[in-house]
C-alpha cells in the first residue's frame, strides 16, 4: 500500500512539472509571435520591452524543463523505462535547443543595442526552428510520462492550444 502511494505522490508531481512546463512554452510561443508581430524592427517600437519579457519566459521555460521535468531522469531516479528511454534519445537536441535559448538570451537579454535589430528576425526564426524540434522532443517524453507512449517512435504528443494573453 506505500508503494501505491509513494508512485500515486510521484505521478502527482510529475503531473504538476508537466503542468508547469506546457504554460511557460505556451507564453513563450505567445511573445514570439507578438515581438515577429513588430516587424519591420524599429526603433519607434516597443521591441526592446517585448523582447525582455520573452526572454525572462525563455528562461523561466527552459529552466522549468531542466530543473523540473528532466531532474530526475538526469539523476537516475526516474523508474519507467520508457520514460528513461525516451528521454535518453531525446536529451542531447533537447541540451542543444537550451543552448541557443541561452545564446539568445545572451545576445538579447542584455545590454540593448538597436544594431541588435538587423539580426533579430534572423535569430528569432533560428530560435523557434530549435524550439520546434524541442516542443516535438518534450511531447514525446511527455507521453511516455504520462502513459500513453506506444512502441517505437510514434509516441501520441499531448494536446496543447495556444491562447492569446
Amino acid at each position: 500500500m506505500k508503494e501505491k502511494s509513494e508512485a500515486l505522490r510521484r505521478r502527482k508531481g510529475s503531473r504538476q512539472l508537466i503542468d508547469k512546463l506546457l504554460a511557460e512554452r505556451q507564453r513563450v510561443l505567445v511573445l514570439m509571435c507578438e515581438v515577429l508581430g513588430l516587424k519591420p524592427f524599429t526603433a519607434d517600437k516597443p521591441v526592446k520591452d517585448l523582447l525582455g519579457e520573452f526572454n525572462s519566459v525563455l528562461v523561466d521555460y527552459i529552466a522549468a524543463g531542466h530543473f523540473g521535468l528532466y531532474h530526475r531522469i538526469i539523476q537516475g531516479t526516474e523508474r519507467r523505462q520508457a520514460v528513461v528511454a525516451t528521454a535518453s534519445k531525446a536529451y542531447p537536441r533537447i541540451a542543444a535547443s537550451t543552448d541557443a535559448a541561452v545564446d539568445f538570451n545572451d545576445k538579447y537579454g542584455g545590454e540593448w543595442n538597436f544594431h541588435f535589430m538587423d539580426t533579430l528576425a534572423d535569430d528569432l526564426s533560428r530560435l523557434g526552428e530549435k524550439l520546434a524540434t524541442r516542443i516535438e522532443l518534450e511531447d514525446r517524453i511527455i507521453a511516455a510520462m504520462l502513459g500513453e507512449h506506444v512502441l517505437g517512435e510514434t509516441a501520441p504528443a499531448p494536446k496543447v492550444r495556444a491562447q492569446a494573453k
